[in-house]
């Protein structure tokens, strides 16, 4: 795990790229590299976190052994070693035991698309060709690694966050603020939009090819969830349901395994739900000596949770440290959350994040995660009550629905508190805190034209904020896709895949993570796992 910048055109200069470097320190504490190309105009920059290969061979930005491509790599190849085989075999020696060497080696041998088909892992990377003169950039299919780049009067600039590039004199910081508009609404910035009107964050699983001069053009997908859940639909699982359990095991503890291959103390992340327990759980089976397991508490009861993973790392014999955390605690946090997230970030966990990342850093460099379980399984609530609640609404004229949230939003808040209130009395499911609040925000439900605008109702904690902030534009509908061939339970579970996790829960474990320089794995999120889940029946 590391942190990367650069620029292309002509500001590339050795002063600009280290300070941009340096303003990502956080995220590569273990060393510090540079590349010019003065002639081509174009520099590269690198913070590196040592994770496997902790010796100079695996420094960057790297070389090729042709001396052709240079690369500055942020992530992990978990099937490098496999790759190196095969690369091996086709007589190239190598010069490391890192995984970035036989990332570049593979860049050289295959290409950037095919190798991008044949990588396994979490990463954001930039390779210069200097026989093409062209600058390649890409991002992992989930999009667990960040790239953001802006284009500013010739020069393009890029890096692992945000701040890198505002520490460039190119960069424009014009704010945008359709941005924040979208931000108030859903509580992050949604790609490939940031908060500065002339950057840009790479999507997941697309590359993009630039040439000095040449603003960007359009990233170009080699890997599309649709696709791909599309494509596992087609071959549906037939050998039932106990045969679907051993396979999901199977590969789970294969993913697990090769994610825990590091050269660095390593650990988990522990909340005591399913996820992060399963995957646990895998990892001691794995293990001779106890995992290492992490997680914190709080003294309000009703928020608390350590108790159960404290039972789980008992049952499982795992090495467990938990903090308790105070209200200071978190609110030193919040001093500090413009420094680690760039751009208006309002995801409420990113406090807890944060504080059980930090918890871990004292006794580990790399954290396994429960993240994407919730996507990939079909586990959030509304993947359940979405399709339920718009297979009643939609025999309703959409007239007829509109007209009843006008009705019901005509009563204020308070008014429906006392009358919920009262009723709260009588019946004690009714009992709810803020009911008038809650009331009128279901009817932004009641007003959903679609099922895709039922699933954007269901995410947006803001009706319309473009009528609070000056110069926004009023929210354009979600993005139209092809969703033949899937059931609307899995339409919202590939909704979330494509915004709700690149752009708000990996953007919240990435920054929450890296501000102490520990990295985060994913094991969830591996494509393979994907495309099995895909196969199986709803049911499970």
């Amino acid at each position: 795990m590391c942190g990367i910048v650069g620029v292309l055109g002509r500001h590339a200069g050795a002063e600009q790229v280290a300070a941009m470097a340096a303003h990502i320190a956080h995220r590569g504490p273990d060393g510090a590299g540079t590349w010019i190309d003065p002639e081509a105009g174009v520099a590269l920059g690198h913070r590196r976190l040592a994770i496997l290969d902790l010796t100079p061979g695996g420094a960057q930005p790297m070389a090729s052994a042709s001396g052709r491509l240079v690369i500055a790599f942020n992530g992990e190849i978990y099937n490098f070693q496999a790759l190196r085989e095969q690369l091996a075999g086709l007589g190239h020696a190598f010069r490391s035991t890192s995984d970035t060497e036989v990332l570049l080696t593979g860049l050289e041998q295959w290409g950037l698309e095919a190798t991008l088909q044949r990588l396994v892992g979490m990463f954001a990377f930039a390779c210069w060709d200097r026989e093409a003169r062209a600058l390649w950039l890409a991002r992992d299919r989930a999009g667990e690694k960040p790239l953001y780049y802006a284009w500013s009067n010739g020069t393009l600039l890029f890096g692992s966050e945000l701040k890198a590039l505002r520490a460039h004199p190119a960069f424009d910081d014009a704010l945008d603020p359709d941005a924040l508009a979208a931000m108030l609404r859903l509580n992050h910035v949604p790609a490939p939009r940031t908060i500065y009107r002339h950057a840009a964050k790479l999507p997941p699983g697309t590359c993009l090819v630039v040439r000095p001069g040449e603003a960007p053009g359009a990233p170009v997908p080699y890997w599309s969830a649709i696709s791909a859940a599309r494509t596992a639909r087609q071959q549906p699982w037939r050998e039932g349901d106990a045969a679907a359990e051993e396979a999901v095991a199977a590969l789970l503890g294969e993913v697990v395994a090769g994610q825990m291959l590091a050269d660095v103390p390593l650990g988990a992340f522990l909340s005591g739900g399913i996820d992060s327990s399963l995957l646990v759980a895998l990892m001691q089976a794995q293990h001779h000596e106890p995992v290492k397991t992490f997680t914190i508490g709080f003294p309000d009861a009703a928020y608390d949770e350590s108790a159960a993973a404290r039972a789980v790392a008992r049952h499982l014999g795992t090495a467990h440290t938990e903090w308790i955390v105070t209200p200071e605690d978190a609110l030193a946090v919040i001093l500090r959350l413009p420094t680690l997230y760039d751009e208006p970030f309002a995801d409420s966990s990113q406090l807890p994040t944060h504080l059980v990342a930090a918890l871990a850093r004292r006794h580990v460099t790399v954290a396994l995660s429960g993240d994407g379980g919730d996507e990939v399984f079909g586990g959030y609530n509304r993947h359940v009550w979405g399709p339920r609640l718009w297979r009643r609404l939609a025999p309703w004229p959409l007239g007829m629905r509109r007209g009843l949230a006008r009705a019901v939003r005509a009563m204020p808040p308070g008014v429906w508190d006392g009358v919920l209130g009262a009723a709260g009395h009588l019946v004690p499911t009714l009992r709810l805190r803020l009911p008038g609040e809650k009331v009128h925000k279901a009817t932004r439900v009641l007003e959903a034209p679609s099922p895709d605008g039922l699933h954007q109702r269901l995410l947006a904690h803001w009706a319309a904020p473009e009528a609070m902030v000056c110069g926004a534009g009023v929210a354009p509908p979600p993005e139209a896709q092809d969703w033949s061939g899937f059931d609307l339970a899995e339409r919202f579970m590939l909704l979330d895949t494509l915004g709700y996790l690149p752009d708000d829960i990996l953007v919240k474990v990435d920054r929450a993570t890296m501000a102490v320089s520990l990295e985060s794995r994913a094991p969830y999120l591996d494509h393979r796992l994907f495309e099995l889940a895909w196969r199986l029946p709803p049911h499970l």
